[in-house]
């Protein structure tokens, strides 16, 4: 019988609803603590003001990302909202973890689901809101969507904070700077993380 591998970083997945904030956080762990790796997504819709590709997002055109997908280049790809791709490069997420750093993955409930079938030995974190009405009024508060998006995505919201069971962990995000840092300590005991 082979030996089996010491075991090395889990994949951390962190989803939940729309607008409750998981790009913030996401951007708080960057900045705070270089040792997580943050996967950055490919989308096809456009970039929001002060996004930049590569960093926030790999813009692509929809022919280009359905080429990808069929190569079978994404670790998780899904249909947001019925109008855009968003999808995980395969390649640098299995080399991160080879060479044993931890990888953070930011994505919605649907490419969440990919990775549990994909990767069931990667840790699920649901980003929940403090309350239904703190996340209407982040959604609304950010200005980004018309009032027709507005109610598409808080439909959407709806199912997904519906899947909360589906996870291993819940952070509540009441307050960024807190919320990434039970998300890091999460790693930490997981990963044995050093703190530089």
């Amino acid at each position: 019988m082979p030996e089996a591998a010491a075991p090395g970083p889990r994949l951390v997945v962190l989803a939940g609803p729309t607008a409750v904030g998981k790009g913030t956080v996401a951007a708080y762990v960057r900045d705070h603590h270089p040792e997580v790796w943050l996967s950055v997504s490919a989308t096809t819709r456009a970039p929001r003001p002060g996004e930049r590709d590569g960093v926030h997002y790999h813009f692509l055109d929809r022919e280009e990302f359905e080429r990808r997908r069929d190569a079978g280049e994404f670790l998780e790809w899904a249909t947001v909202h019925g109008t855009h791709f968003y999808g995980t490069p395969r390649w640098p997420v299995d080399e991160v973890l080879a060479e044993g750093r931890p990888a953070l993955l930011e994505i919605d409930l649907q490419g969440a689901r990919q990775v549990r079938e994909s990767m069931p030995e990667a840790q699920f974190v649901f980003l929940a809101p403090p309350s239904w009405d703190e996340l209407v009024r982040r959604l609304v508060g950010r200005g980004t969507e018309d009032e027709a998006e507005r109610a598409r995505r808080l439909t959407t919201a709806r199912a997904e904070i519906a899947a909360q069971a589906e996870f291993d962990v819940t952070v509540v995000n009441d307050d960024v700077r807190r919320a990434a840092e039970e998300l890091v300590s999460l790693m930490r005991s997981t990963h044995r993380l050093k703190r530089d």
